[in-house]
């Protein structure tokens, strides 16, 4: 389990103007803290309260930082649960679905094709992703 996506979320709160995007896979920052097993990991490690919010370290998970927020997740992953891995719908929010395990995701070619998507687009351009033509065959509507 990573924790990457939910740093990369938080980093962009607290310096937006350092971030151009964030694009995060499988990472459950829509759930609660005890959504998963990893919270009693926390809270022996760190001797605090899974559930405390600290505003010196960007807040709530569950708002999207002031950048352009790309979430993809797997109702496959089998790890994290999947309706706590997507974006609340906004103008610089999308959420790609896509048939992947959660260790998987890293190296699974439309995965490596949406990310590479997302990051082609031009500063100050983006757009949510485009499930149109062939992609709708491999891209499920995430909101379906």
């Amino acid at each position: 389990w990573s924790l990457g996506g939910l740093y990369a979320r938080q980093l962009a709160k607290m310096m937006p103007d350092r971030v151009r995007q964030v694009i995060t896979l499988g990472s459950p920052f829509a759930a609660g803290p005890k959504s998963t097993n990893a919270w009693r990991v926390y809270e022996m490690a760190s001797g605090r309260r899974a559930d405390e919010e600290d505003s010196r370290f960007g807040g709530s998970l569950a708002s999207a930082p002031p950048v352009p927020t790309t979430a993809i997740f797997s109702r496959t992953d089998g790890v994290c649960a999947w309706q706590g891995c997507r974006e609340q719908n906004s103008s610089m929010t999308d959420s790609i679905e896509v048939e992947s395990s959660h260790c998987g995701m890293g190296h699974h070619p439309a995965v490596v094709y949406a990310v590479a998507d997302r990051l082609a687009q031009k500063d100050g351009e983006w757009a949510p992703f485009d499930r149109s033509g062939w992609r709708s065959l491999v891209y499920p509507d995430p909101n379906r």
